[in-house]
């Protein structure tokens, strides 16, 4: 049986759907909440779903039949302000999750994130090296959340404390696609782009406020979730694979490609609207990120990322445009 935390959100879900596909027994733990998150697992058999509070009283029953926990769950909003609660659930969870595999012989593969390199003035290298780890400023809270987990978990294996048999922390850069609509003001610049462009509107990107970035012209690594999927079931099937890891394209693209690749996946023409970067965010807005793939590369993966069109069209025509939105 496999554990996936946070199978109800974004990446999670889509993760489970893979799992669910294979015939693997999920089970999930996630909070629904009263919205539509519940309808991202409306498809799937699942094996168990469990309140993340009732999680420490399942393990201790049912972690025996465990082979494997993806740990995606955490508070991933990039403009949380309450650091307890960040702490609480992206760092003390996590170290008690990676304990816990250690005394039990369970692999952990969990979601850490692009955010841990701040500005990318240090770069984007998925080490471990922890004079590198130390030199990284993540922006916000969240960032620092994920960044502290990293840290520690650094310390720990360089130390030679137990760890998991096998494990892999993954930086998700810009993904995109299916299953990310209760994420509301988190979600996707492509999702917000389709309502606009929905509801009539010009699709709006932010200005630049630097001489060598044109408008729109600021770059990101933008990674479709199916990428991200097939990194982690890859991962599940190398044990000799242990570290930290990247996850997004390789290549960086503007935000104007970005737009552009929606209109063409609605069969439209462009039109686009730059506004004022809001004064709140526009010294700490970053211009640039892209994802070093060297690590997971020479570890063995060979699966090429989808160009930012193809994930476009696919997302937008098999999805976002289509009469059940959800995967």
């Amino acid at each position: 049986m496999i554990l996936v935390t946070g199978g109800a959100g974004f990446i999670g879900s889509n993760l489970v759907a893979a799992l669910d596909a294979r015939g693997e027994r999920v089970a999930v733990s996630d909070r629904l909440g009263q919205g539509d998150k519940w309808r991202n697992l409306a498809k799937r058999e699942l094996e168990a779903l469990i309140r993340p509070e009732a999680l420490d009283a399942w393990l201790e029953e049912c972690g025996g039949e465990l082979d494997l926990i993806y740990h995606m769950g955490a508070i991933s909003s990039t403009t949380e302000t309450d650091a307890d609660a960040l702490v609480a659930n992206n760092l003390l969870l996590s170290q008690k999750l990676w304990t816990w595999c250690a005394e039990n012989g369970v692999p952990l593969i969990y979601a850490s994130s692009a955010a841990t390199y701040g500005d990318g003035a240090q770069g984007f290298d998925d080490s471990l090296d922890r004079g590198y780890l130390a030199s990284l400023r993540p922006l916000n809270a969240y960032g620092w959340s994920k960044h502290a987990f990293d840290r520690w978990v650094a310390r720990r294996t360089e130390e030679g404390w137990p760890s998991p048999p096998h494990w892999a922390g993954l930086k998700f850069f810009n993904v995109y696609g299916p299953n990310e609509y209760h994420k509301g003001g988190q979600a996707s610049v492509a999702w917000h782009l389709f309502g606009q462009i929905g509801r009539g509107e010009a699709a709006r990107l932010f200005k630049s406020h630097r001489p060598d970035y044109a408008d729109g012209g600021q770059l990101r690594d933008f990674v479709h979730v199916d990428d991200c999927v097939d990194a982690m079931l890859w991962l599940a099937g190398q044990p000799e694979v242990s570290g930290l890891f990247n996850v997004g394209s390789g290549k960086a693209r503007s935000f104007l490609d970005l737009a552009t690749g929606v209109f063409a996946a609605l069969g439209r023409e462009p039109d686009i609207a730059f506004v004022p970067t809001p004064e709140a965010i526009r010294e700490k807005y970053q211009y640039f990120t892209e994802a070093r793939m060297d690590r997971l590369r020479t570890a063995g993966f060979q699966a090429n990322a989808l160009s930012l069109e193809e994930g476009l069209r696919r997302y937008v025509q098999d999805y976002l445009a289509s009469p059940d939105p959800y995967r």
